[in-house]
């Protein structure tokens, strides 16, 4: 008997991780949504460039509510890259190493460099 409410407990375990696995690899383990990307370009002539890596982001809606985030700064244009854990900061302004930092952070991830 014991060994059958092992069995169905594991079983419960592995049922729920396969599901999570599954909704996160559909791009929905960030709420569940699509989430839209907007693309920015620098209206002002660049002034410098940051990169930035990014711990937290597990997916194309991640990379894309990081880039977002950013990109509604002023004087900033963003682009991330998923697979490198980065986003490149171009900025038309000075742009505080702790803004970039808390926009990241206020998204739901955490910058671990500036370069």
């Amino acid at each position: 008997m014991e060994n059958i409410i092992i069995i169905a407990i594991v079983l419960i375990a592995v049922v729920a991780a396969v599901i999570r696995s599954r909704k996160h690899f559909k791009g929905g383990c960030c709420g569940g949504s699509t989430v839209v990307h907007s693309e920015k370009k620098l209206t002002e002539p660049k002034i410098g460039e940051k990169l930035l890596t990014i711990e937290g982001m597990h997916c194309e809606n991640c990379a894309v509510r990081v880039e977002n985030a950013l990109n509604r700064l002023d004087g900033v244009a963003c682009r991330v890259k998923l697979r490198k854990k980065t986003a490149v900061v171009s900025y038309s302004r000075e742009v505080p190493d702790a803004l970039l930092r808390g926009t990241i952070a206020k998204a739901g991830y955490q910058v671990t460099e500036i370069r």
